[in-house]
């Protein structure tokens, strides 16, 4: 369905057109009238019966092509390359091997495509970047998605796009009471809405009737304040078409409508003055201010099939449609175009380097220097197009076959922000280079490490609304940590002071901070080895220090029972000093349990009194 409404007038290469018999006249009748369906099942009749030439393959091809059908297209595109040199063709197969996520095979038919079509952007992108999938699949996620609710399933919704007042229009073919259309079988689009409800769930969808045809309706846009709709309709709803007499039919293009709301409903339908019988004009979105109106065409004057183009808006006058230029268009197709009120464009391409079919693109009009494909899961090796987003309720809506029909799927703005740590030294007030500098989720798992530049920062990029933390560490300081609070968007910087080290020497002991030991276990912490690491300085810095480890317990439990869990942890810390590449013969450790309190409370320690009493002490036996 999307198909039609990107482009009507479909051209056929001056070799197709030679190529036509007696043989091919029916199968050809329906093709050029866009009765796709019908031309497949005759251009299948004329395969079977051994009368095929390149042309029918090609012509078999193309309708399938026309309607979606890739794997199909393929197979005959296979068969119409054997004997062609028409670049379209190669390109079109390409495209259809890239939507079975084929991209080396696809790779194959580009590489003739571009020796046909040098000159071509497309060849000319082709040959500077072949290998590009990778890299585009590695690109830093801008949206989640998911299936919304409102989907008919076995029919096609598209071009959803929500509204200020929480109202979601979009284009669906539900409505099988429509009359059908012999492009693909389907009935004809209807203007469906629906209600977006504060849980975001969406209410069951309504028909807009008093936009409805029994033609092609849709789909819409719709001013900042909800009261001025532009729409696309089918010609004929208009007596707006051209008379076919040789095959005895009529055929319509799209055009853009405005209408008003009146007491809640639709009314006053003008047609806009560039509609024609001679091309299409579809997929409308205004800008915020109301006074640029985006759409997609097949006008003269285009770089491809159907392109992007705008028209000024003062009231009821419009301006002179112009075309968006190559920073836009391609020589494929663009179509669905959406303005963003912060004036990003967001529009679906077939010519530029994607997974497959059509991909969805964006770039910023303030700023148009760079297109950029939005990457996965937005973009798949099907067709995903009709991306809309409303900046105000930061949510967006986008359409895709991934699934076998076109389903409307939410879109979800990945948030990211800047994090910086800023680290100084605490004493002087400094900022410290070559600091190293972790990010840790709130499970404390390393996202990343780096260090401080110069100006003793390090910056991450971080999810919006998530809670992180820096620990950073650096020689000759203690070791911090700091948390990054959650942040909206932009920025945040979190300043982190580090101590320097300066452990105390006496003639007798090494004063470190206290160790600490979970409950009733020996094993060193992240703490204990930290203070620790400290001590193996001093050793290093002394090469003929000796020293004895003595550990303490508080008045918890029995006598034997302190006296055998303080042996285990001065023994813990020995053998923690020896990993550190100290000599075993260096140190020795004694547990004493509650037999040399601090603090001599005996069994009446209160809490504090108790952790002064659990500690390490490390004599100097030999300095």
């Amino acid at each position: 369905m999307k198909n039609k409404l990107l482009t009507i007038i479909l051209f056929l290469s001056p070799i197709a057109l030679f190529a036509q018999n007696k043989q091919t006249e029916k199968a050809d009748k329906l093709f050029e009238t866009y009765q796709y369906v019908a031309a497949i099942e005759e251009y299948l009749k004329l395969a079977e019966s051994k009368k095929a030439d390149n042309y029918v393959f090609k012509q078999l091809a193309d309708s399938y092509y026309n309607v979606y059908n890739t794997a199909e297209a393929a197979k005959w595109y296979a068969k119409a390359v054997v004997k062609s040199s028409d670049g379209e063709t190669f390109y079109r197969y390409a495209q259809t091997l890239k939507s079975q996520g084929k991209y080396q095979e696809a790779n194959t038919q580009m590489d003739k495509f571009a020796s046909l079509m040098p000159y071509d952007q497309r060849a000319k992108d082709h040959k500077a970047n072949p290998n590009y999938i990778p890299s585009l699949a590695d690109k830093t996620k801008l949206f989640d998605s998911k299936e919304t609710k409102i989907n008919s399933k076995e029919q096609s919704d598209f071009g959803a796009v929500l509204t200020n007042d929480n109202t979601l229009y979009f284009a669906s073919t539900r409505n099988t009471s429509n009359k059908t259309d012999k492009w693909n079988n389907q009935p004809y689009l209807d203007i469906f809405s629906s209600t977006l409800n504060p849980n975001g769930t969406l209410s069951e969808p309504q028909k807009v009737n008093e936009l409805n045809t029994p033609y092609h309706d849709g789909p819409v846009t719709v001013s900042a304040d909800g009261n001025t709709m532009f729409f696309a309709r089918d010609g004929h709803s208009e007596g707006v078409y051209e008379k076919d007499k040789k095959n005895k039919i009529q055929i319509g293009e799209q055009g853009l409508y405005r209408a008003s709301k009146v007491n809640g409903k639709w009314s006053s339908i003008q047609a806009l003055p560039f509609n024609s019988k001679n091309y299409s004009v579809s997929h409308p979105s205004l800008s915020k201010d109301g006074q640029t109106l985006y759409f997609a065409s097949n006008m003269p004057g285009g770089l491809g099939d159907t392109d992007i183009w705008k028209v000024t808006v003062k009231g009821t006058s419009y301006g002179k449609p112009e075309n968006l230029g190559v920073s836009v268009n391609t020589a494929g197709k663009e179509g669905f175009p959406f303005i963003t009120d912060d004036n990003v464009l967001y529009f679906a391409s077939s010519g530029r380097q994607g997974f497959g079919g059509l991909d969805i693109f964006k770039v910023d009009l303030n700023n148009p220097s760079e297109t950029i494909n939005i990457g996965k899961p937005i973009n798949t090796e099907k067709d995903d197009f009709s991306f809309s987003f409303n900046t105000s309720k930061n949510i967006g809506f986008f359409s895709s076959n991934r699934d076998g029909v076109d389903n409307i799927f939410e879109a979800i703005p990945v948030c990211t922000a800047e994090a910086f740590a800023i680290v100084k030294d605490k004493k002087t007030g400094k900022v410290l280079a070559n600091a190293t500098v972790s990010i840790l989720d709130e499970k404390r798992n390393v996202i990343a490490t780096s260090q401080t530049n110069t100006s003793g920062e390090v910056m991450y990029d971080i999810n919006c609304n998530t809670l992180y933390i820096f620990q950073v560490t650096k020689s000759d300081y203690d070791p911090a940590t700091s948390t990054v609070e959650k942040v909206k968007s932009g920025r945040t910087s979190v300043v982190i002071e580090l101590e320097p080290i300066e452990v105390i020497v006496t003639e007798t002991e090494v004063i470190l901070k206290s160790i600490y030991f979970e409950f009733n276990k020996s094993n060193i912490t992240e703490q204990g080895a930290t203070e620790l690491d400290k001590l193996v300085k001093v050793m290093k810095d002394y090469p003929t220090m000796e020293i004895l480890v003595k550990s303490h317990t508080d008045s918890k439990g029995t006598s034997a029972y302190n006296l055998n869990l303080s042996n285990q942890r001065a023994q813990s810390t020995v053998q923690y000093l020896i990993s550190k590449g100290i000599a075993k013969e260096r140190l020795s450790g004694k547990g004493l349990g509650f037999t040399e309190p601090k603090i001599d409370c005996k069994a009446n320690c209160n809490d504090e009194q108790d952790a002064q009493n659990r500690r390490s002490e490390f004599l100097i036996v030999k300095k």
